[in-house]
């Protein structure tokens, strides 16, 4: 990190929202390593980014990351090609590392990296597998095959498994095969433990890590891993990474606190969650 210091790095965030989360926590490490930052917001649906590009290639920051979505996505690295931008020097976020992206883009996107927290398809999951096997092999797939252990898929995936575990971590304590209600469901998301085992088991070896959450960490994992677009399809190019929730963690308890005051609400206590 403390190559950083003297770096430019552009910021090319959906103006929204959902894009400006990626900034504050930027700005502390700008603040914190000593490099600046290239705010560059594109407002939706970011398929006209001519001129924000034009930014990019008179300032020539060190490196780009993106907070985009979508077809925003496939925009800023096209540009990014248009003013002879490096895509080895460009990172997004996980929203903005998904096949549906890139696959229009082919070639012209070889080197982006994305950070990204689940995939399926190198090397090849157990979970995957069992959906081809179990499913599409019998005529039962009700999307296109070939989308089985991509970005997005796999998210859903995970999702799903996510659900079903925290109703069966809810039945554990309050009664196995009977219908649970919404704060007992709650009390399930909320005592979640994901070891590797259970996860080797369930068939997600290698698709993401270990969780385990409570009432006041409903996050419960902060790994994830980069992958690079190779001109066809996204590679493997780093080992897990942890966030540094040394910065993270204060950051979120003051914005909570301030929202809960805003919204003159009362913190829950870990008692809540009857763990």
């Amino acid at each position: 990190m403390d190559k950083l210091k003297g770096k430019k790095i552009g910021v090319g965030y959906h103006d929204s929202p959902f894009g400006k989360e990626l900034l504050p926590i930027l700005q502390e490490r700008a603040a914190q390593y000593g490099f600046t930052l290239q705010l560059l917001p594109i407002a939706a649906p970011g398929v006209e980014q001519k001129a924000t590009w034009l930014q990019v290639r008179q300032q020539q920051p060190d490196y780009v990351i993106l907070q985009t979505w979508g077809v925003m996505t496939a925009t800023a690295i096209k540009e990014a090609q248009a003013v002879g931008y490096s895509r080895e020097k460009m990172f997004g976020t996980w929203w903005s590392g998904a096949e549906p992206d890139l696959k229009d883009v082919g070639q012209g996107a070889k080197g982006y990296s994305a950070v990204m927290m689940q995939h399926g398809a190198e090397p090849d999951a157990a979970v995957v597998k069992e959906i081809l096997d179990k499913v599409h092999a019998k005529g039962q797939g009700t999307g296109p095959k070939d989308e089985v252990g991509q970005v997005l898929y796999m998210r859903g995936v995970v999702g799903a498994m996510l659900a079903v575990e925290g109703v069966r971590a809810a039945q554990d304590r309050f009664g196995k095969g009977k219908v649970m209600s919404s704060e007992q469901a709650r009390w399930g998301y909320e005592n979640l433990n994901l070891t590797q085992a259970k996860l080797d088991a369930l068939g997600f070896k290698g698709v993401m890590r270990p969780v385990s959450t409570s009432c006041t960490d409903h996050m419960g994992s902060a790994w994830a891993r980069v992958h690079t677009w190779d001109g066809s399809k996204f590679v493997w190019s780093s080992d897990w990474l942890q966030a540094d929730e040394q910065v993270i963690k204060p950051m979120v308890k003051n914005s909570a606190s301030k929202y809960a005051t805003e919204k003159k609400l009362t913190a829950r206590t870990p008692a809540d969650c009857q763990s």
